[in-house]
């Protein structure tokens, strides 16, 4: 695997209302990947997903309540500073980016994407300036009577927003201009799989889908000239039916291209995925324990080297060393968070 370079912080969200402490600074050991929490922040309820700035200066952060929310945070201290009120969006967000100038984020209550422009200065406008509201349904009676918008991410070329919708079993290609946001494409997925979370290979030319209302991961041949997205085959995360729910939260992939992990939910196993060279056949070649009850979030370190799990249940997150050669994370430690729900590196 391609080693890069050392994370020195690393930043936790968690769900305010089960218990978490909000936003959490957390020191990055340099050999180890091991976490010392060092500061936390309640400032904004339930700030369950977070990115960062390309300096590292700024944090953004959705907030999960049903009026729907993003903050910016200030990263200096141990303790990150929130710079005003946030920000109202769609319903119940659950994922965010940085994408032409602007934080996107995923509501899945509402089933939109929303744009609110970033200032010079890293700070959010105070109303958002764009939003593209999902239409449609899918066959599973409970969690597909409409959209989820569940993710949204810009691709490698920086041309395209990608959102992932698991409520209409589709993938969303958008652009963005001075009209805000359009849709450029909408790309079905196999009925009742719901579509979660997209990863893209670091080739660019790969995006997998990873599937929550089954568990399997949608191979796509990524075209960025044309923004399109061609599904080619799905594979299953788990090497046996789950006997009871099994929900697949995250998918991660190495800076080299050559393995995937997945994280699924009920089981509590992170899924190791072996690429061929092109990425067209992945095949399942080991699970392992997560580590805690319920991984929301997986996360890879910026050195390739260590595997994180957000363990929102059982209030940790867990890290493990990853073989270069097979891929395989071996557990080396764990520290508390409650409600923890995700986990971003600077």
């Amino acid at each position: 695997m391609v080693v890069g370079r050392q994370a020195g912080r690393a930043y936790i969200g968690s769900f305010t209302a089960a218990g978490g402490a909000g936003v959490l600074t957390a020191a990055v050991a340099p050999d180890t990947g091991a976490l010392t929490v060092l500061g936390a922040t309640d400032a904004v309820a339930d700030p369950s997903y977070l990115a960062l700035s390309p300096d590292g200066r700024m944090l953004y952060a959705v907030s999960e309540t049903s009026d729907g929310g993003v903050a910016a945070f200030r990263t200096e201290g141990d303790r990150p500073e929130l710079t005003g009120p946030p920000v109202p969006v769609g319903s119940a967000p659950t994922h965010l980016a940085l994408y032409g100038g602007h934080v996107l984020t995923a509501d899945y209550g509402s089933g939109s994407v929303t744009a609110v422009q970033v200032r010079a200065d890293g700070t959010l406008a105070p109303a958002p300036s764009s939003e593209l509201r999902h239409t449609g349904s899918g066959p599973h009676p409970q969690r597909q009577q409409g959209p989820h918008a569940h993710q949204i991410l810009a691709d490698p070329s920086g041309r395209w927003a990608v959102a992932v919708d698991l409520g209409t079993d589709s993938v969303r290609v958008c652009a963005f201009g001075e009209g805000g946001l359009t849709l450029h494409r909408e790309v079905a997925l196999r009925p009742g799989s719901g579509p979660r979370h997209l990863v893209f290979h670091p080739r660019g030319d790969r995006a997998y889908v990873l599937n929550e209302l089954s568990p399997t991961l949608t191979v796509c041949a990524w075209d960025a000239v044309e923004g399109s997205l061609k599904p080619l085959g799905e594979l299953p995360v788990l090497a046996e039916a789950p006997e009871g729910d099994a929900y697949p939260s995250e998918v991660v992939i190495a800076p080299d291209g050559r393995f995937l992990w997945t994280a699924t939910r009920g089981p509590d196993v992170i899924s190791v995925i072996a690429l061929d060279e092109a990425g067209d056949a992945p095949s399942l070649t080991a699970t392992v324990p997560c580590g805690g009850n319920w991984p929301r979030d997986l996360a890879i370190d910026p050195t390739g080297r260590h595997l994180y799990a957000a363990n929102e249940r059982s209030g940790n997150v867990t890290w493990f060393t990853i073989d270069r050669q097979t891929g395989i994370p071996s557990r080396t430690g764990s520290v508390e968070a409650p409600a923890a729900s995700c986990v971003v590196f600077d």
